[in-house]
């Protein structure tokens, strides 16, 4: 059933069903609520759709666990490495909101000379090109249509139409050499190259136009880049009311195929479907060298704000057009300064196990008690800035939520006031995981001489093994700020460090070096004696200092994340905490620790086949002397 599910949902994309064929499978879809299979990038992913797991997503299928890999469908026929998965949008954050395709693929074979030649200046900063490129490349790219690649975006109220998002150096490089060669001077200044994050956009005939927008700059601090210029390439021509509205009463109403449009990104614009076929066309951007680019606070809370509420749209649509009105404002904020909105302002009062707070994604607010901390505070805003997972739900969809629209903020300490905050996390003493192993003893031989009086826990291998197991879970559950056991959330306070007015989240340290040692014959290998004691979801934050103010009423704590040039960065994975299983192994029983480990908290790392079984040790080179010196023993064993 399951399958059959995978594969209608394909066939019923096509768009050429009944509305009631629909109806009756989506009632199917809502009915099935099975576990997801796996994870990818922090998020479970289903092979079928259920009720939980809706959004369809395309990832490299080389990405996908091998032992359920091929469960996942490969609906496009031009690009069968990608597979489809589905994924809960309640688990969704600012990290995971668009899903980027890797299409290079597409393009390795292709050779992409591209010329932009018949240079039109429509206005100030903005030109049309007509796009020459070899056969080849240009069936390459209208190709790029028939990849059923296609998903609605989180803002599809406001924009219409489907698109993609797809990743291509080589694409990006071909239109590098091309703008070099042909821009105009004043789009050659600092211009560093192409941006290889393109959107592939598709309008039918009467899909609502995309709003007028801005487009919100790309800046990347430490390269010291900026994006000045978008870039649109039409892929099919036609005539529109008009096709493309640019500010200065610009507009363009027959486009033909293959038509580049370069404009400067501080101008507003919207364009209409075609009206006599479809419109697809690619959007990327010019990137540039800039070393004076100033940081101004509120624009960066602003952003917050804006990423912040479009995830929260998926608890509360109504947030959506907040969203977009606010990345609109940053957009034009960029170029001209912050001017103030005349709307109200949304705000989201949240509940999560009677603990009550109120944030508006840059903003959270708490009210005082003496059973709520500081640092408590700090951890709830945490777990819900970056949507972690408690269990198997998300955090936010653990919460009750309630939109409140108001002028300012004026209003929250009374409305807090009645609603008084409760501690809901407990602290840890992290050394509750890691008893001490009981001595080795040297009589303890192995359960082939022993069996039923072999005592696992007393025998030199492995407890030798259960402390490097110790080692690798403690290098990564020691360090963590918030950890949790199910949905129960621990909090360790002295990764959190108040000084003046900040909030200091210590990260994560470097992970220790541990080593292996055994020698066996029969019942087993030490490994197989490893067990899980228990799984540890730990959460890791590379954030800047939190800001605070602490007054009689509230404790006011603001995320400053897009302000300056901090990167943020967020890992959460499962940790199993090792044990010794008491019994006798057969040859053939699994390890359950090392199968446990989750790999995605060891580097990415080439190993040689005799060491695929302990590739969660660090120190690779030593790990294969050691074991080597364990399959000699073996073979010495075995002669005797």
């Amino acid at each position: 059933m399951s399958a059959e599910l995978r594969d209608r949902f394909f066939a019923l994309s096509t768009g050429t069903a009944s509305a009631d064929e629909v109806a009756r499978y989506l009632a199917e879809v809502d009915a099935i609520d099975t576990e997801p299979v796996t994870t990818l990038d922090g998020l479970a992913i289903s092979w079928h759709p259920t009720a939980r797991h809706k959004a369809v997503r395309f990832v490299d299928a080389e990405r996908i666990d091998a032992d359920v890999r091929e469960l996942f469908a490969r609906p496009s026929t031009a690009a069968p490495y990608l597979a489809a998965v589905f994924v809960d949008p309640r688990e969704l954050s600012f990290r995971t909101f668009e899903n980027i395709l890797p299409l290079d693929r597409l393009f390795e074979d292709t050779p992409l000379k591209l010329d932009l030649t018949d240079r039109v200046e429509l206005t100030e900063g903005a030109y049309t090109f007509s796009l020459g490129l070899p056969d080849a490349a240009r069936a390459c790219l209208e190709r790029l249509d028939s990849l059923d690649l296609y998903v609605p975006p989180l803002n599809a109220g406001s924009r219409g139409g489907e698109r993609f998002i797809f990743h291509s150096t080589l694409l990006a490089e071909a239109l590098t050499e091309a703008v070099t060669a042909a821009a105009p001077e004043p789009l050659r200044e600092g211009f560093s190259h192409v941006n290889p994050v393109f959107r592939c956009n598709r309008f039918e005939p009467g899909d609502p136009l995309f709003h007028r927008h801005r487009d919100t700059p790309y800046y990347d601090a430490e390269r010291q880049h900026v994006s000045r210029y978008t870039v649109l390439i039409y892929l099919t021509g036609g005539t529109g009311d008009p096709a493309l509205d640019l500010t200065e009463g610009v507009e363009l109403t027959t486009v033909a195929p293959f038509t580049c449009v370069i404009f400067d990104q501080r101008y507003e614009h919207e364009g209409a479907p075609f009206q006599d076929g479809r419109k697809v066309f690619l959007r990327t951007e010019l990137i540039f060298t800039e070393s004076e680019v100033a940081h101004d606070p509120e624009i960066g809370a602003l952003f917050s704000k804006a990423t912040y509420l479009t995830g929260e749209s998926v608890f509360a649509p109504e947030l959506a057009r907040h969203a977009d009105a606010y990345y609109n404002q940053v957009a034009e904020a960029h170029w001209s300064g912050l001017t103030p909105r005349a709307d109200r302002e949304p705000f989201v009062h949240k509940q999560f196990r009677g603990l009550h707070f109120v944030t508006n994604g840059y903003d959270f607010w708490f009210a005082r008690s003496e059973a709520l901390s500081l640092t408590e505070c700090a951890a709830i805003a945490l777990l819900d800035y970056f949507n972690c997972k408690l269990g198997e739900n998300a955090f936010r969809a653990l919460c009750e939520t309630e939109v409140i629209e108001a002028d300012d903020a004026a209003w929250i300490p009374d409305f807090l006031a009645g609603r008084a905050g409760e501690s809901v996390i407990a602290p840890v003493d992290k050394s509750f995981f890691f008893p001490d192993p009981e001595a080795p003893d040297p009589s303890v031989c192995c359960p082939f001489h022993q069996w039923s009086g072999f005592d696992a826990t007393r025998h030199e291998d492995i407890v030798d093994l259960y402390t490097d197991a110790q080692s690798f879970a403690e290098a990564h559950i020691l360090p963590a700020p918030i950890v949790m056991l199910g949905e129960d959330v621990l909090l360790d306070p002295e990764k959190f460090v108040i000084q003046d007015n900040a909030i200091h989240v210590l990260g994560k340290e470097s992970l220790k070096p541990v080593n292996f040692a055994a020698c066996w014959n029969a019942g087993g290998l030490p490994e197989n004696y490893i067990d899980v004691a228990t799984t540890v979801d730990v959460a890791h934050f590379l954030v800047p200092p939190i800001l605070f103010t602490d007054s009689e009423r509230l404790y006011h704590l603001r995320f400053d994340f897009f302000r300056n040039s901090w990167m943020v960065k967020h890992q959460q994975a499962k940790v199993p905490v090792p044990m010794i299983y008491r019994g006798v192994c057969d040859d053939g029983d699994p390890q359950p620790w090392m199968e446990a480990v989750d790999r995605s908290l060891v580097p990415d790392e080439d190993h040689s086949e005799r060491q695929a079984a302990l590739w969660w040790i660090d120190a690779p080179a030593a790990t294969g002397e050691l074991y080597e010196s364990l399959i000699e023993a073996d073979y010495d064993e075995d002669e005797d």
